[in-house]
């Protein structure tokens, strides 16, 4: 079995880190290169860089602080937020970054995975999915131009839904719900390219009440690319939930890591004692 990663998170805004509830009530939690640093020291195996405000301020990412994060650190960086073209990719892959994650606009254009996969290869190209359990009351942007297409079609949220436990999901930041089935999503998505899904659950995101593990089981039993687990972490037994249960090949976590709660090597060493296979 391969190892399983634990992937500390960087949401920034303005160049700070920040972390919130529900992707909401922002706070500070320190720079991100210096946060960077400490994870890279402590054996975190990646870090994900996510600029969180980008997409619905509609501006690009900051690219002097990926670069100045990817020159201080040595394990792989994933980036994510505003990237709207190839050139974006581009750019970030000179900054130093070795994953890009790309969620509102694989939703304007989802073919634009595929040509982004052809361009740079499906391993550095990561689709961000931000899924939310459907409820009556929600409200959702107006039906995605593309659903014409019979492929695309395919992943059009059904509702009702009978009675099932079903997830949409989210662009801009959780600030617009759309009318797509997420576990469909994550399907094209891999069908289009895609190599990693990076899956957060809207639910439990800053809950620290763990993941939602029918969730990410769902989704990692749809695909056979790698899953991230994201969003809930509180406890060093969530990250086994999402592991083993969850079925997850890596686990994200902010707050846990951020406050000092725990460290990623204690992380580590739980993993281990519960018969998880990590790098320590």
């Amino acid at each position: 079995m391969l190892a399983k990663r634990i992937i500390p998170c960087l949401d920034v805004r303005d160049g700070r880190v920040v972390k919130g509830v529900n992707f909401q009530n922002l706070t500070d939690a320190g720079d991100p290169v210096e946060n960077a640093k400490f994870y890279d020291e402590q054996g975190a195996d990646e870090l994900v860089f996510l600029d969180v405000t980008a997409s619905h301020e509609k501006r690009k990412i900051i690219l002097d602080v990926v670069a100045r994060t990817a020159d201080d650190v040595f394990m792989p960086l994933t980036v994510g937020g505003g990237i709207k073209s190839l050139d974006d990719i581009r750019d970030l892959l000179n900054a130093g970054c070795d994953k890009v994650s790309i969620n509102t606009t694989a939703v304007v254009n989802p073919y634009f995975i595929r040509e982004a996969a052809e361009r740079f290869g499906s391993q550095c190209i990561v689709v961000a999915v931000d899924a939310k359990r459907v409820r009556p009351d929600m409200n959702y942007e107006p039906d995605e131009t593309w659903f014409d297409d019979p492929f695309l079609n395919e992943t059009r949220l059904k509702i009702p839904s009978n009675g099932g436990t079903v997830w949409a999901i989210s662009t801009h930041g959780g600030r617009k719900m759309r009318q797509i089935n997420a576990v469909k999503w994550a399907k094209k998505m891999e069908e289009l390219g895609a190599g990693e899904i990076l899956l957060t659950s809207m639910d439990k995101d800053g809950t620290k009440d763990g993941y939602d593990i029918n969730l990410t089981r769902t989704i990692s039993e749809t695909v056979t690319i790698p899953v991230v687990a994201s969003g809930g972490v509180g406890t060093l037994e969530h990250l086994r939930e999402g592991l083993v249960e969850g079925k997850a090949d890596a686990a994200l976590a902010a707050s846990i890591f951020h406050y000092r709660e725990y460290s990623v090597q204690e992380a580590k060493e739980y993993l281990r004692s519960k018969g998880v296979p990590v790098r320590i």
